[in-house]
């Protein structure tokens, strides 16, 4: 199961040729076949996805969180999965839409998503992908994912809900205004200015050393900064190129950290790490230690990580 966070944001699937696709349907029309746990108001909200339709998916994870769910008819563990995806959706009620995409009869789907073993569940929230988890998971975790989900979508402004059965949307409960500088960010964030929004962060905690949401938004947005225009391949290729350079290795791994590929990204630093001397040490130190805190200290990759940090110095 991963860590889902804002930072999950960027990076993690390129869907960029599958983007432009036509749709052959809006979202949230009569399923072509999708069975449900839950029966009526399945068609709403548990819709069988296409090569074709995708890009009206994409669309719709604009308003509300998508969670696909990618399967296959001859997978025992997507049996298993589906019917339990399927009853926390209906629970929700409308607030959060599963697609679920059969993976042999989609294949530039499967490939869009590297789908290497399924099931594969990811969430789309304003058209970027989200990895959530690979494999059968239990009923408990699967609801703490989508608890998560629900928080970031909210976070990115994705708080919509999909009328069930022509049911009215239930009524959202009034929401605690931000603290003046908590909201500059969030309105800096929302126009891109990721720089303006390190900024009002910064303030936030010089007035108040102990404001954890402050100090949490500011690690992602400075993230979000150091990535924004980075193209992926480009990067990858320049830090195999040159191994002990330490910023191509560092756009790396907040890529990686930014797509969900914590273990990734901490390995490659933590190598780094120990192949380097002096005062590039002591910033591949701290830029460990910044994603630690990113990440979440009780979060195990951190753990695992932190130990091998520890041995190092020591």
């Amino acid at each position: 199961m991963s860590d889902i966070s804002p930072a999950a944001l960027r990076g993690a699937v390129d869907l960029s040729s599958l983007r432009n696709r036509p749709a052959a349907a809006p979202a949230g029309a009569q399923p072509s076949g999708a069975q449900s746990a839950g029966g009526q108001g399945a068609a709403n909200l548990i819709v069988d996805v296409t090569d074709a339709t995708f890009g009206s998916i994409l669309e719709l994870s604009k308003t509300v969180p998508v969670v696909m769910d990618l399967w296959a008819e001859w997978c025992g563990p997507c049996k298993q999965l589906s019917p339990i995806l399927e009853r926390v959706v209906l629970e929700l009620a409308g607030r959060v839409v599963l697609a679920k995409v059969d993976v042999d009869a989609n294949p530039q789907l499967a490939q869009g998503f590297g789908a290497q073993s399924i099931p594969l569940v990811v969430a789309l929230i304003g058209g970027q992908p989200v990895p959530l988890f690979t494999g059968a998971v239990p009923e408990a975790e699967v609801r703490q994912v989508f608890d998560k989900l629900l928080e970031v979508a909210a976070q990115n402004g994705v708080t919509g809900v999909v009328p069930v059965d022509g049911a009215e949307p239930p009524a959202e409960a009034e929401e605690k205004p931000l603290p003046p500088l908590h909201q500059a960010a969030y309105d800096a964030i929302e126009t891109g200015d990721f720089a303006a929004a390190i900024t009002a962060y910064q303030k936030a905690l010089a007035e108040n050393p102990r404001d954890e949401d402050a100090r949490s938004g500011l690690g992602q947005v400075r993230l979000l900064h150091r990535t924004q225009g980075l193209d992926l391949n480009a990067v990858r290729e320049a830090a195999a190129a040159a191994p002990r350079d330490v910023d191509a290795q560092f756009a790396v791994a907040d890529l990686d950290v930014a797509g969900g590929h914590v273990d990734d990204a901490f390995d490659r630093l933590l190598t780094l790490f120990a192949e380097t001397e002096d005062a590039e040490r002591v910033r591949v130190r701290e830029r460990l230690v910044e994603l630690f805190a990113l990440v979440g200290d009780a979060d195990p990759r951190v753990v695992v990580a932190r130990k091998r940090l520890a041995s190092l110095l020591f």
